[in-house]
């Protein structure tokens, strides 16, 4: 028991400390003048962040700690907030809930911070939400599960799609294509389960039943017991709910058992990470996701398109691959704090940070148009989805 404790509370913390970069690169945006005319530094705004750097979701954290990364850097260099540099936080938790609430627990007691982006994952985010209301600062989670905000909790704001956004839009498509009977699968953790569970509740109304279903632990290697259930049932479509590399593995087995069911996954698969994973069983694989995976859906001559597209370059410029999904919720969660202080005055405090980032109104994201309102800390629709088809190892728009 002391050992396990001693190793979720020694801290997996990456700081961050981007403020403005070096001594001789200061700009009068970083400094105040007091009454002897000396210019003195200002404090930093300080923003934790909980993030999967490693166990199942590591896949999903690293683009949003790069994302974290650039856009900081970035920030500073343009004055930061008011002349307050900007400094975040990162801490490991290992795609484990009980490390992202002891992690919340160090931001808070320890770092003091403004605001906490993050978790990566929806169970993850859930464990962080006791200590989130004990000390009353904004949380800005960047999972997809519909619980988060549909649990609606004054402090806790939303930055990817919801299951509740992207299933009923999933569902239409199979609807469209003719599919009325479908194997369900998903895993046990907070996203996959709550996909699966918002599946359930809402297919009949597409006229498609669930004819199987099984699920799988995060962390399994093999899921051929449970994908011989589903060769052996009449479903006409296997439908996939789950963020980690396990998917990846669903689609090879399905291969090696020679089933031809059409796979369709969800946004959680929206990255590089599983057509690589899968090689040549990812052919054919659909999910829907948002837009940068092809910024073109924007429509050009959109704002959306061109705050897209500088994003692509300079992370593709700086570590030599294009952005996925996650590395676009972790912007938006950046800059929807970032651009709230910015509109408050010196001193603010964080009930006040909270209630300015509530405020939001058609700020212009890598995930959409975010508005924000007293019952919707989502603020995003099916508007801001597409549906994308695996073709020859890449992502290609799959139109009805």
């Amino acid at each position: 028991m002391t050992g396990k404790w001693l190793q979720r509370m020694l801290p997996a913390t990456v700081v961050l400390t981007l403020v403005v970069a070096s001594l001789a690169g200061c700009s009068q945006a970083d400094s105040s003048s007091d009454e002897g005319g000396e210019e003195t530094a200002k404090e930093p705004y300080t923003i934790g962040a909980v993030l999967s750097l490693s166990g199942t979701y590591a896949g999903l954290g690293e683009p949003e700690k790069n994302t974290i990364e650039m856009e900081l850097e970035r920030i500073n260099e343009d004055g930061g907030v008011n002349g307050h540099p900007v400094k975040v936080v990162i801490e490991d938790d290992a795609t484990d809930p009980a490390k992202a609430q002891a992690a919340t627990v160090r931001l808070i007691e320890q770092v003091d911070v403004l605001a906490i982006i993050g978790a990566t994952g929806t169970g993850q985010t859930m464990g962080m939400r006791g200590d989130i209301d004990r000390a009353g600062i904004p949380q800005v989670s960047v999972a997809g599960g519909t619980v988060v905000t549909a649990q609606f909790d004054p402090l806790v704001f939303q930055t990817p799609w919801s299951n509740s956004l992207v299933v009923p839009f999933t569902l239409s498509r199979l609807r469209d294509a003719g599919i009325t009977k479908i194997a369900l699968m998903y895993d046990t953790g907070g996203f996959g389960a709550d996909g699966g569970d918002v599946v359930k509740a809402t297919v009949g109304e597409y006229g498609i039943s669930v004819v199987a279903e099984q699920t799988f632990n995060p962390g399994d290697t093999d899921m051929t017991a449970q994908l011989t259930m589903v060769k052996g049932s009449d479903a006409e479509a296997v439908v996939l709910w789950n963020a980690g590399k396990e998917s990846a593995i669903v689609a090879k087995n399905m291969q090696q058992l020679s089933m031809m069911l059409p796979l369709y996954g969800c946004h959680g698969n929206a990255r590089a990470e599983f057509a690589e994973g899968a090689g040549d069983a990812a052919e054919g694989f659909r999910f829907a996701a948002g837009k940068i995976l092809l910024p073109e859906t924007y429509g050009t001559d959109s704002m959306s398109y061109r705050v897209a597209t500088d994003f692509v370059e300079r992370y593709t410029e700086r570590y030599g691959k294009a952005p996925d999904t996650f590395a676009g919720h972790a912007y938006d969660a950046l800059y929807l704090i970032v651009e709230a202080m910015r509109r408050l005055p010196e001193g603010f405090t964080t009930a006040e940070l909270r209630d300015e980032i509530e405020r939001t109104d058609d700020f212009v994201g890598i995930g959409g148009i975010f508005t924000f309102t007293e019952s919707d800390h989502n603020g995003m629709s099916e508007d801001d989805l597409v549906m994308y088809r695996i073709q020859d190892g890449a992502w290609v728009l799959d139109t009805p």
